[in-house]
């Protein structure tokens, strides 16, 4: 049976929506088989090249907010503190009195506190009209990241990988025994001292991010992490 267009190419296209219909369709990113249909994983713009079928994503980056806790990399170290990138396209200062309680003298080296590419849990404490953004280390489990994975996903679904009440990364959290940050900006940090349990984590929270708007999501990673795990996991309903 000859594969099938549903849509018009270079058309909007919502998460769910059948695309296409057959198997002799190449998928490219965005887009996933069901039985015989193809359907978009996200929201978009859809792309026919021949039998080839890709997804352009239309949600944006992250876009910085007061009081928005993230996880930042040091981009650069500056005379008065660093240069942290928020995975936008506003990078953030870090202001050496934002960041540490003790005296500093003018031109110590600020590696001894944060180094190029470290990451660190930061709150934004600014943002200007023009969008520069001011953050700070300080405070309840704002810190820099030592060890652990970083894994990045889209910003908008940070939502859904947090759960209400925290139920989705409480359950992950629970059957790994990892310990695990979620930034506000779709970066996240995940820390175990048996990498296999961090190799699951990152597997459920993409399945979450790929598969937040499915049916049953809460229950098919329920039963992910105890098949991977062998663990028994409480199920909380969301």
């Amino acid at each position: 049976m000859m594969g099938k267009q549903l849509v018009k190419d270079k058309s909007i296209v919502v998460p769910g929506e059948v695309v296409a219909e057959g198997r002799d369709f190449i998928l490219g990113p965005g887009v996933r088989r069901e039985g015989n249909q193809i359907v978009a994983s996200r929201v978009g713009l859809i792309h026919f090249e021949g039998k080839f079928i890709r997804l352009i994503a239309l949600s944006g980056r992250y876009i910085p907010r007061k009081d928005d806790v993230i996880i930042g990399r040091i981009k650069e170290i500056l005379i008065n503190g660093w240069l942290v990138d928020t995975e936008s396209a506003y990078p953030a200062m870090l202001n050496l009195r934002d960041a540490v309680t003790e005296y500093v003298a003018k031109g110590s080296d600020l590696t001894r506190f944060f180094d190029f590419n470290d990451y660190i849990v930061c709150k934004i404490i600014n943002v200007t009209p023009q969008m520069f953004v001011d953050v700070t280390t300080k405070g309840p489990g704002l810190k820099k990241l030592v060890g652990g994975r970083i894994i990045k996903v889209n910003p908008n679904k940070v939502p859904r990988i947090i759960g209400k009440k925290g139920s989705m990364l409480n359950m992950i959290k629970q059957a790994t025994g990892c310990n695990i940050i979620v930034g506000q900006n779709g970066v996240i940090w995940i820390k175990s001292t048996d990498p296999k349990m961090e190799l699951i984590a990152v597997k459920a929270i993409k399945t979450v991010e790929e598969e937040s708007h499915v049916p049953g999501l809460t229950e098919k990673i329920h039963a992910y992490l105890e098949k991977e795990t062998g663990k028994k996991i409480r199920l909380q309903k969301e």
